[in-house]
């Protein structure tokens, strides 16, 4: 088992396109080429987990949180960043980081968030745009199914809850091969008009290169016509927040401490009118308070995160609960989903999850 077969695995529900653009998700340190002995995963990486990792025959650790976020010009020692990457090179440890790529999954953690909390109907509260394309191909018409299931099979033609979707449309294609061509059909030299369907299918960002290599391997053609156009559609199984149901509703109060249950935390800080009820839930794991206007929008009664500034509260008290329960609290379960998803995929793999809490905050 390489790195590279374990990045696999986690970028198939996160991948590194869907991390926001200030993030550094991704292969951190360390070769994809790399064998691994076992695995190490944690929220945030200090000197503490690199040594945890050095005892227990760890040479990948995984994190949510970064520990390389901007440059570095020099590698003396001199920060906690610094004495980090030179100890893991020392001891030939990679390091993975998952971050927004992971907080925007339809699968990540968020998702995890409202599993625990028991939501139902939990989809995207604020989904992206930019993240999908249209590909258009031109194919002679007794190839149309061969070039549609190829560009199936990479990641094509998936539409919210439907997959295989796809357009097509008849006509005819005129094109001119030169001396230097081997054309498929038609003749060097001579116009050649070819019945040809226009074939179009919606691809995420994700799939792109795959669909693209697809196409052109399941293509008979020499040259092969095709257009590929960004849409602005948002694409509903990637984006911040989460937002779903409670099976029953709950005075405010009451949520307040089931969030403190569920959570395992001492402390909940809120916000919210005497005589609220909560059932239409939103939330978002780690810095999330600039959704709480999308929140108000999709009719959230509460919406639950790790940081809140005091003027939201001020500003927001009256239109919708706010629940604080702190950053490190509000993404601790990535850990978890990540143990999971590797362990379910590949259960000989030795993984575990730090037993240092990385959380500096304390409260008294």
């Amino acid at each position: 088992m390489k790195i590279r077969d374990i990045i696999r695995i986690i970028e198939k529900i996160a991948p590194v396109c869907y991390q926001e653009n200030y993030d550094n998700s991704g292969l951190q340190i360390g070769s994809p080429e790399n064998e691994v002995t076992s695995v190490l995963i944690c929220l945030d990486i200090n000197e503490a987990v690199v040594d945890e990792a050095i005892s227990a025959g760890a040479n990948f650790i995984i994190s949510h949180h970064p520990l390389i976020f901007s440059g570095i010009k020099n590698i003396t020692g001199k920060s906690y960043i610094e004495r980090i990457i030179i100890k893991a090179i020392t001891n030939n440890i990679s390091i993975y980081s998952s971050h927004t790529s992971l907080d925007n999954s339809a699968l990540g953690v968020n998702k995890i968030i409202a599993d625990k909390l028991g939501l139902k109907d939990a989809e995207i509260l604020d989904p992206k745009s930019s993240l999908l394309y249209k590909v258009v191909v031109f194919v002679p018409v007794d190839h149309l199914e061969n070039v549609r299931e190829a560009m199936f099979l990479a990641g094509a033609g998936e539409i919210g809850n439907y997959d295989n979707c796809s357009f097509s449309t008849s006509g005819d294609g005129t094109f001119k091969a030169n001396e230097k061509a081997n054309p498929f059909v038609g003749q060097r030299e001579l116009l050649h008009s070819e019945k040809e369907s226009r074939l179009e299918m919606i691809v995420p960002l994700s799939s792109k290169e795959n669909v693209i290599k697809n196409m052109l391997q399941a293509h008979p053609y020499e040259e092969v016509a095709y257009d590929i156009f960004k849409l602005e559609n948002k694409y509903n199984d990637v984006g911040s927040g989460m937002i779903g149901n409670l099976e029953n509703e709950m005075p405010a109060k009451d949520f307040a401490l089931y969030l403190k249950e569920h959570f395992d935390i001492d402390t909940v800080k809120c916000a919210f009118p005497e005589d609220k009820k909560i059932k239409r839930v939103a939330l978002c794991g780690g810095s999330g308070s600039f959704l709480i206007n999308k929140a108000i929008s999709a009719g959230a009664d509460c919406f639950i995160t790790g940081e809140i500034k005091y003027h939201d509260y001020l500003d927001f008290y009256e239109r919708i609960a706010l629940y604080e329960i702190g950053h490190y609290d509000s993404e601790k379960f990535t850990m978890e989903l990540l143990k999971n998803l590797l362990n379910d995929k590949v259960p000989e793999l030795t993984t575990q999850i730090t037993n240092i809490k990385t959380n500096p905050i304390k409260y008294f």
